[in-house]
């Protein structure tokens, strides 16, 4: 028994350093950086999470077996094991990275990340890991390979469809005709934000709160309008009537400084873009106008016509301009 203290030590001692260095010198080291605002600082240690009390483990396992009076090909198996953990540890984290930065990356290009890139980073990242493991611990990874590569065709065509809608995924990514947090409307009326772009589907909120899914494929095929292409900015347009009997020139000033006044409180870092209207149309009962003016996106549309309706209605009373409406007479004969 006494031959078994040193490896017992050995691994009390891995465990008990493991538990300090998660619970106190990482914690601490993560809110000293996190206080200095290192770039890409919280990738990197939530890529580390928990590995530090991995490998204090496998430290102490390894010194164990070292110490311990086990045969030669017992020890050699269990750090086989060992080695097999640690490469896989070092893998599981080189993948967390690459898929933190990878997010990162089309975060400060595009703005939204989409799980599709950085999964098929994170999956790139493990198989490549996965393979030089096996190559470690002297498992010939061509006959792997090779066998893989003709099975790979077999599930080719067991799984067109799946791989139709990756290959639509990566299209809708690499060509930037949908973001995520573009507003679409698709040919079918389904319109919304885009949430997410995955390996097998587009995910789209509509402005319900309601999610509509659909599969890549079909998005990529589909006629739709993408109202942040160009750009997110947009003319809200809104069609009044006014009577015969009002100044054109008073309608048009009048109508201009409150559509400034709505964009001072929806979109003031337009306002350089200042608004017009254009008289169009002498209808039968009104001389007809449409107001432009731009707002940030498509959806700032809802609040911006919410605004100029109320603020033009109480602007046009006391301006004394009339909004017309229909009115027929009837001439009763009788008899």
């Amino acid at each position: 028994m006494i031959q078994w203290i040193i490896p017992l030590a050995f691994i009390c001692a891995g465990i008990i350093a493991g538990l300090i260095g998660e619970k106190v010198i990482f914690k601490k080291l993560k809110t000293f950086v996190t206080e200095k605002e290192v770039p890409g600082s919280d990738i990197i240690f939530q890529a580390l999470h928990r590995m530090t009390f991995v490998w204090f483990v496998l430290a102490g396992f390894f010194w164990a077996i070292l110490g311990s009076p086990v045969r030669p090909d017992i020890a050699n198996a269990f750090q086989k094991i060992l080695t097999i953990i640690f490469l896989y540890s070092v893998t599981l984290v080189l993948a967390r990275l690459t898929s933190g930065f990878v997010n990162l990356l089309v975060r400060r290009t595009e703005g939204v990340p989409t799980s599709l890139l950085s999964n098929l980073a994170k999956i790139a990242v493990l198989i490549l890991g996965t393979l030089i493991l096996l190559q470690t611990v002297g498992v010939q990874i061509t006959p792997i390979v090779t066998t893989l590569g003709i099975g790979g065709l077999a599930v080719g065509l067991a799984l067109q469809d799946t791989l139709a809608n990756l290959f639509s995924g990566f299209y809708l990514v690499i060509s930037q005709q949908v973001r995520t947090g573009d507003y679409v409307k698709l040919d079918d009326g389904n319109q919304g934000y885009i949430t997410d772009i995955n390996w097998r589907n587009t995910t789209i909120r509509e402005i319900s709160n309601n999610v509509i899914i659909v599969p890549n494929s079909k998005l990529a095929s589909a006629i739709f309008t993408n109202y942040h292409l160009p750009a997110k900015e947009i003319t809200l347009t809104l069609n009044v009537g006014v009577s015969y009997d009002s100044d054109l020139e008073l309608v048009e000033r009048v109508t201009v400084e409150v559509a400034k006044e709505v964009m001072q409180e929806i979109a003031p870092e337009l306002i350089a873009n200042e608004p017009y209207m254009r008289f169009h149309t002498f209808n039968d009962f009104s001389i007809d106008y449409t107001l432009y003016m731009r707002v940030s996106e498509f959806f700032d549309q809802r609040i911006g016509k919410h605004l100029l309706v109320k603020k033009l209605h109480k602007r046009y009373h006391q301006e004394g301009i009339q909004i017309p409406f229909p009115i027929r007479d009837i001439n009763l004969h009788g008899n």
